[in-house]
């Protein structure tokens, strides 16, 4: 383990007890959000993303370790593990360099070179690469018996063997690796006949850039063309160059064996090497556009789930249609389901008046609050139903986006929540509940399925899913979750929790009513010390006698807090009461042995704002009245819109239209921007400018610089 914690150390610049801290935690059981949050005097304040990078190259290292133990013993089997070559491995920590060194030594299905070793083929092999035969024709003939059956036979064979050397040779493979590194160049060409099907992929018909060039989202679509059988896709350096440069490092004389050698070379090259370097760069070029990918979306999905929530207000949500009518809801503040029906103010029905007269009692009966609005179809033309009606009290109206609304309407989650409603209506809480609480409703939604990444069905599914669920446990524990109200799949992504606990806790709920304090946790079914110490400071009761208990401070540091007061002559609630009181106390004198100055800093920003949320405050929005088609477009037009996805070559905007239009990275801003997240964020409203409209292929173009 020492050995791991100072290699992370050295490649995440930080200190080897910092590692060693942070990685005796996670072995403990402790989650990442729990020692980020509370753990910072033993990790240095390392934060998620430090810490989780630790986490995943100490695993990538025990497998390589649990690697090296298998090839050892793979070698050992053979008897030809020497003590250079056993210690040669067991300092070796490059898994490329790793496989190079066993690929010798690697079982292997029969191939050319080792039929002809079965000849007795490899003495030749062996005076050809010496290069100091200058009468070869002299040497042949005692080569030629049993299954060899003339002089050529036997060279072949013999080439055969030194072509399994050379593409076997470190020296060569490094050597090919820095050529593909430098010059290999990705071609793609649409497969003959398959035109018309791939129109999509036009741009890639016929196309070449230099690998290293190649940026994510690029390398993703023409590997998905590939995939779908209906591009040709390679990667390749100068053919001529790599082969030259590996006969200068194997062809030493110019007699009969060495060119023997040289066409031996150039085969290898050719037949072996090309082919499995070229494999092995596809693979790296499509791992990092994955963690590109990845990241994007992980990085979208952080910004979705942390939107503004509306908090808990009565709303009606509407998702919006015109022949099956809109389905309207009525939610109470914790988004329990009063009222559903539907409503026809659309063509072919166009009952406007009798749909209005029905929503403005609605309102009045329900004491609704706010009205969400699905940006699905219809949906402008619902906003301005909605908004031109007369209603007795003041309403906000949002436009809430609808991805993954459906995948929610038709899961199981849905039915158990709702088992005599049907879809529509689902679908319509959910509008609903996504003003009030995104996150707690976005939860109930595969990640996958919310739309805000690129490719994300191309890139590794394994690696996918682990860093959106990351992800999710981060925006989860960063808010906190209200104890008394959380739903089963909130409290699921909790620190410590887990499935199991999370229906524990619900059933606790249901059987024995509400929560009064943390420490009733403890009688919930298998909750034992551990998961409690992880889960505690992300739960809050507002409810609780204890003020600490709606706070981010853990249970673990209410002494302290009590010790503070005691000493100011005040309760707890004094003293999160009293800006005065709290500016009397000098945390140096609280630090101990167990409680250090960041555990205090982090307790004296919460006694501040006690359970305060980190997300923003929502903000009423409206698209243009005059745009309500792209047919209403033109260019130079100025319009607002909402940012509704992020890639790393632009961002995608909501104009209030069917289609969103592409504002590139370069129109962003007048500086130059690397990574568009750094510059928007999602659902940032933003004025933008129309430069180009393609109707045919329902693309526009915008731009973020006005003047």
């Amino acid at each position: 383990m020492e050995l791991f914690s100072k290699m992370i150390a050295t490649a995440l610049g930080v200190a080897v007890h910092q590692v060693n801290n942070t990685l005796s935690l996670l072995a403990g059981g402790a989650t990442i959000p729990f020692i980020s949050r509370y753990r910072k005097e033993a990790t240095g304040g390392l934060d998620e993303v430090q810490i989780g990078e630790i986490k995943d190259r100490n695993d990538k290292l025990c497998e390589l370790s649990k690697r090296k133990e298998t090839i050892l013993s793979t070698i050992d089997t053979q008897g030809k593990l020497t003590g250079e070559l056993r210690t040669r491995i067991e300092s070796c920590w490059d898994s490329t360099e790793l496989e190079d060194i066993y690929l010798p030594y690697k079982p292997k299905r029969k191939t050319r070179a080792e039929a002809a070793r079965q000849k007795g083929l490899e003495p030749l092999a062996t005076l050809l690469m010496l290069q100091r035969e200058n009468h070869l024709e002299n040497r042949l003939g005692s080569f030629v018996k049993g299954e060899v059956k003339d002089e050529e036979d036997a060279l072949k064979g013999a080439r055969d063997i030194i072509a399994e050397q050379v593409s076997e040779d470190e020296r060569a493979r490094n050597q090919l690796r820095n050529q593909f590194s430098r010059q290999a160049v990705i071609t793609s060409k649409v497969i003959k006949g398959k035109e018309e099907e791939a129109v999509k992929y036009r741009d890639y018909f016929d196309f070449s850039e230099p690998l290293k060039r190649c940026i994510s989202h690029r390398l993703l679509a023409i590997r998905r063309g590939e995939s779908e059988g209906l591009l040709k896709v390679t990667i390749s350096p100068d053919d001529n160059e790599c082969s030259e440069r590996l006969e200068r490092m194997y062809v030493r004389s110019n007699n009969e064996c060495g060119h023997q050698v040289a066409e031996a070379v150039r085969d290898a090259y050719k037949r072996l090497l090309k082919p499995s370097i070229e494999t092995e760069f596809a693979t790296l070029s499509k791992e990092k556009a994955d963690a590109e990918a990845i990241r994007v979306f992980a990085e979208n999905l952080r910004q979705l789930l942390l939107a503004p929530p509306l908090g808990q207000k009565r709303v009606m949500g509407i998702d919006p249609g015109y022949r099956t009518g809109c389905k309207v809801v009525c939610l109470d503040a914790q988004g329990t389901l009063l009222h559903n029906e539907t409503i026809y103010p659309h063509p072919p029905k166009s009952e406007y008046q009798l749909a209005g007269r029905k929503i403005a009692k609605l309102v009045e009966q329900y004491a609704i609050e706010a009205i969400a609005i699905g940006n699905g179809t219809a949906s402008r033309e619902t906003e301005q139903f909605v908004t031109s009606q007369s209603y007795n009290r003041e309403l906000q109206v949002f436009v809430v986006s609808e991805d993954g609304a459906s995948i929610y309407s038709a899961s199981k989650t849905a039915r158990d929540e709702f088992p005599d409603y049907d879809v529509t209506v689902r679908g319509a809480v959910s509008i609903g509940r996504r003003l009030m609480d995104p996150l707690a409703e976005l939860v109930k939604i595969d990640a996958k399925s919310i739309g805000v990444g690129q490719y994300q069905h191309d890139v590794d599914q394994t690696l996918l899913k682990k860093s959106l669920d990351q992800t999710v446990e981060s925006c989860v524990n960063l808010v906190g979750v209200n104890l008394n109200t959380a739903s089963r799949h909130l409290l699921t992504y909790i620190s410590g929790l887990g499935p199991t606990l999370a229906q524990n806790i619900v059933d606790y709920r249901t059987a024995n009513g509400p929560f009064h304090s943390r420490k009733e946790l403890m009688k919930v079914p298998r909750m034992g010390a551990k998961a409690f110490e992880q889960c505690a400071g992300f739960l809050r009761i507002p409810q609780s006698k204890n003020p600490l208990d709606n706070s981010a401070v853990h249970p673990e540091s209410y002494p302290v807090v009590e010790h503070i007061a005691k000493d100011l002559h005040c309760t707890v609630d004094d003293l999160i009461k009293n800006k005065e009181l709290r500016t009397k106390i000098d945390i140096k004198k609280y630090v101990s042995d167990t409680v250090g100055l960041p555990t205090l800093t982090d307790i004296m920003q919460e006694l501040d704002k006690p359970g305060r949320d980190p997300r923003q405050q929502i903000q009423v929005f409206e698209f243009d009245k005059n745009v309500r088609t792209i047919d209403d477009l033109k260019e130079g037009m100025i319009l607002p819109g909402i940012i509704n996805n992020i890639t790393n070559f632009g961002c995608f905007v909501d104009i209030g239209i069917k289609e969103n239009g592409l504002v590139h990275v370069s129109r962003l801003c007048r500086e130059f921007v690397s990574d568009p997240s750094t510059v928007v964020r999602i659902h940032q409203h933003v004025q933008v400018k129309v430069m180009t409209i393609d109707k045919e292929r329902k693309r526009i173009q915008l731009t973020m610089i006005l003047d």
